[in-house]
């Protein structure tokens, strides 16, 4: 080959090579082409129109609000904190997110659409009861618990491909009026559903049937074993293992439930449960993906415990350490899917918090905490 074509071959190659090099900045320079790691979610719980804010969250766990954040949910919000767990949550194919709109007495829900952007999917649904602010789901069935103070109850519905929600025939079940039910939560089989009543210091147990109907477990409601039963979780690795927190035991005496769960849905406790986390109002909880540690966030005293699971589901407090700069009133938490991160959604400081896991252990991470939009009242959090 003659050196002159040579040569060409050589500054054509080089052009490219020098090209591939720019291509990640020039990405960046234009706002989008190094994908996130994932996404989090935030029901702004914002009074009259409610909103959802939305973050790109990079693999180091920091968070950057998308474009045009926050977006319209469709319903409307009470402005207020719901005092619940699980008020936005995401759909069994990850398509769609659902997000209550508790003044309305609605469900939201938006498509998780290009780049993350959440889109809205026709009109809000009614939510089966009034005060909706929790919701579980289950292989596409969608379970809402209503806490409205005279009749609240849990109402079925079935989550469509296309986005809709329709509720599900004789699926309503009603729950003790002014018991305050703060969280639903199905168990990883779908064939059992829970729901804390934080008000009548009681946990409402049921078995879910073929049918999806819910037929009350024999005893349910169930007495709780503190003052204050609030957020509540299976066990993801062993769907017979329940964990409760209880906020209302005052300064210095909350604790954590653990009960086994049998097929039916009657609640035995565990070992010597309640368990001491010696902070103020544990309310919410998160349990890592591999079973073997639970996270509590204590929004009274600020901090957050951590506690690892023995394999008979008995806890042992770790540590608890504070949240941050954002201080106490910290709400919802949940792990990322690799379970590197845990975000929590720290309402009272208009935060969202990370931090970094390594076990039992928690670390803020120097990018945290993250601002929520202004006049958000938050409740729940979505972590893709």
């Amino acid at each position: 080959m003659p050196k002159r074509s040579l040569s060409r071959l050589t500054v054509v190659a080089s052009a490219f090579a020098a090209l591939l090099a720019a291509a990640p900045a020039a990405a960046l320079a234009d706002g989008g082409a190094e994908q996130p790691a994932g996404h989090v979610y935030i029901n702004d719980n914002t009074a009259g129109a409610n909103t959802i804010a939305a973050f790109a969250r990079q693999a180091d766990g920091s968070l950057t609000p998308l474009p045009g954040s926050p977006f319209p949910a469709g319903g409307a919000g009470t402005g207020a904190g719901l005092a619940s767990q699980g008020a936005i949550q995401l759909g069994s194919d990850g398509r769609y997110l659902l997000a209550v709109d508790a003044a309305s007495n609605q469900i939201s829900v938006l498509r998780v659409g290009y780049r993350g952007v959440p889109e809205r999917v026709g009109q809000p649904v009614f939510s089966g009861g009034e005060r909706p602010v929790s919701i579980a789901v289950s292989h596409g069935i969608v379970y809402v618990a209503n806490a409205g103070a005279s009749a609240p109850n849990v109402t079925g519905f079935w989550l469509a491909p296309w986005g809709r929600l329709y509720q599900l025939p004789y699926s309503t079940v009603q729950l003790p009026a002014g018991s305050g039910p703060d969280d639903v939560v199905v168990d990883p089989t779908g064939h059992r559903l829970i729901v804390p009543l934080v008000n009548t210091a009681q946990i409402a147990s049921f078995q879910i049937t073929w049918d999806q109907r819910l037929v009350p477990a024999a005893g349910s409601p169930f007495a709780a074993q503190d003052p204050g039963p609030f957020g509540s979780e299976f066990n993801p690795v062993n769907p017979s293992q329940l964990f409760v927190t209880n906020a209302h035991g005052g300064a210095g005496n909350g604790t954590v439930s653990a009960f086994n769960v049998s097929d039916e849905g009657v609640l035995s406790s565990i070992g010597s449960s309640p368990f001491a986390d010696l902070q103020t109002a544990p309310c919410w909880l998160e349990v890592s993906h591999d079973g073997r540690y639970l996270f509590a966030v204590n929004t009274g005293s600020g901090e957050i415990s951590s506690y690892s699971i023995a394999p008979d589901g008995s806890l042992t407090l770790l540590a608890s350490i504070p949240f941050g700069a954002a201080g106490a009133g910290a709400v919802d938490a949940r792990l990322s899917p690799d379970g590197r991160t845990l975000f929590v959604n720290g309402s009272k400081a208009g935060v969202v918090a990370a931090f970094a896991v390594n076990g039992g252990s928690l670390t803020e991470l120097a990018s945290s905490p993250t601002p929520l939009p202004v006049g958000a009242v938050a409740s729940g959090i979505v972590v893709n």
